[in-house]
């Protein structure tokens, strides 16, 4: 890698955290931190969001599939359409005026009001696991691509650069400093991608007919996909939309309803197509790559899928340009790792300390957000494979609180001993089916399980109590 491409990538990182400081410096309080004033645009919003959403670790995680499986591989997030439309329906008109009103930092919050402070409390511990471990795995897709371009960068040291940078600047910017510098990276992203990685890659290949002549069939068709797959997508992925921490502060960051769901619109079709077919396609350039020689050194059986792309752009793109994608991909790891480690620190510190209106509220956010980043990257450091991380993060979440949101949302009278029971037997059935490895029914995700398991916990605890007041 020339010194022109390490320069830019050198630059990008030093801007980022030249932007944390600015912002330092702009934050008066814990709602400045946590929230950015509740005065943002819907175009800031929805580039945030899916900034947050998609990140890198979907960015390199697409790549791994449509390096394994093609285009296929693109219906993982028209998951996430599906779900940023769905929420901006049926959750934020319910959630965003409330939460002006009453003043949230928080998604456990919400249920707070709706249930009490201990299905708050618990939300708010399940909330702040799930996003620790995203964060990781954030930290971990930028170390594997670093750490692919730089021949001379170890996978360690390239996760402890990756991560020390993500750290500080969120450290010191908070929301403001992460919604702003969202919308600047991934607007480097898609320009990176769309202007310089896709068509340089395509023709680098040999164009179309070197795709076909090369790939299995398969990898061209969208429907190369199991109903299983598609079914634990779906159930991963859709309910994060209801129950996760980073868009319920994006939510409350707007200046109003409708900003918030205009914002989620735009989000939904930069997810799908735009994202999913860039990331896929990338991949399958590599595997293209790979097969007939362009990628010297490798071979199927030594290459992660999920290194195939980065070591794609390493081998193909000329000197300056590979530097700019290189900031591209780490500009969406970045607006991801940021988002989740603001939401795991706003959970610990509003949803289970109660600190959020100390006396000195900011300052204990800074520490307590630089001390979960510290944690995200020593898990990190023992993880190998960032989509199983993310997922199995998502998967904790939703198990553990996609049941009482549903109830909050449609029910009258919701009940908070339900709520309690549903979300610790779903959150512990998921994470219990995870650490055995046991095989599922129908090659089915944990998730499912779990989402199960805290839906008859709810039902039958609701009946229990409907009795029980009925008797007296």
């Amino acid at each position: 890698m020339s010194w022109i491409d390490v320069s830019v990538f050198c630059i990008y990182l030093i801007s980022m955290l030249g932007v944390g400081f600015y912002f330092m410096r702009k934050n008066n309080s814990t709602d400045d931190y946590y929230v950015g004033g509740r005065k943002l645009s819907s175009f800031h919003i929805g580039l945030s969001v899916v900034a947050t959403d998609v990140g890198g670790g979907f960015s390199i995680g697409l790549g791994g599939l449509g390096f394994t499986m093609g285009l296929s591989g693109s219906w993982l997030l028209f998951t996430g359409l599906l779900g940023a439309w769905l929420s901006a329906v049926l959750l934020i008109p319910k959630v965003s005026g409330l939460a002006r009103k009453k003043g949230f930092l928080s998604f456990p919050q919400f249920l707070e009001y709706i249930f009490n402070k201990r299905v708050a409390l618990l939300a708010g511990i399940i909330s702040a696991i799930g996003y620790i471990g995203f964060t990781s795995s954030q930290i971990l897709a930028g170390a594997k691509l670093a750490s692919s371009t730089f021949s001379t960068l170890s996978l360690t040291h390239a996760l402890l650069i990756m991560g020390i940078v993500a750290v500080v600047y969120t450290v010191l910017g908070g929301l403001k400093a992460v919604i702003y510098t969202d919308t600047v990276q991934w607007i480097i992203l898609f320009s990176g991608l769309i202007f310089v990685g896709l068509p340089f890659a395509y023709f680098k290949i040999g164009g179309f007919e070197s795709i076909a002549s090369t790939l299995n069939p398969t990898f061209l068709s969208l429907t190369s996909i199991s109903w299983q797959k598609l079914v634990n997508w779906m159930f991963t992925i859709i309910p994060i939309w209801f129950i996760g921490m980073t868009l319920y502060q994006r939510i409350y960051a707007a200046k109003d309803t409708k900003t918030a769901q205009r914002g989620w619109f735009i989000a939904g079709l930069f997810e799908y197509p735009l994202m999913a077919f860039i990331g896929v396609l990338l991949g399958m350039f590599a595997h293209v790559a790979l097969k007939n020689g362009i990628l010297t050194g490798y071979s199927l059986a030594n290459l992660d899928a999920e290194m195939g792309l980065p070591v794609l752009l390493r081998t193909i793109l000329p000197v300056g340009l590979l530097g700019i994608v290189l900031s591209a991909y780490f500009s969406a790891i970045m607006s991801t790792a940021d988002s989740c480690l603001m939401a795991a620190s706003g959970n610990i510190l509003t949803d289970v300390l109660k600190k959020h209106n100390a006396k000195n509220g900011l300052r204990y956010s800074q520490l307590l957000t630089l001390f979960i980043g510290v944690i995200a990257i020593l898990i990190a450091l023992t993880m190998t494979s960032v989509l199983e991380l993310m997922l199995h993060s998502y998967s904790i979440m939703v198990s553990g609180m996609i049941v009482p949101v549903l109830a909050a949302l449609f029910l009258k009278h919701p009940a908070s001993i339900a709520a309690l029971t549903s979300m610790i037997a779903g959150g512990c059935t998921t994470l219990v089916l995870i650490l055995s490895g046991i095989a599922l029914p129908f090659e089915l995700d944990a998730n499912i399980f779990g989402i199960g398991a805290a839906l008859v916990a709810y039902l039958i605890s609701e009946t229990i109590i409907r009795k029980i007041s009925s008797r007296n």
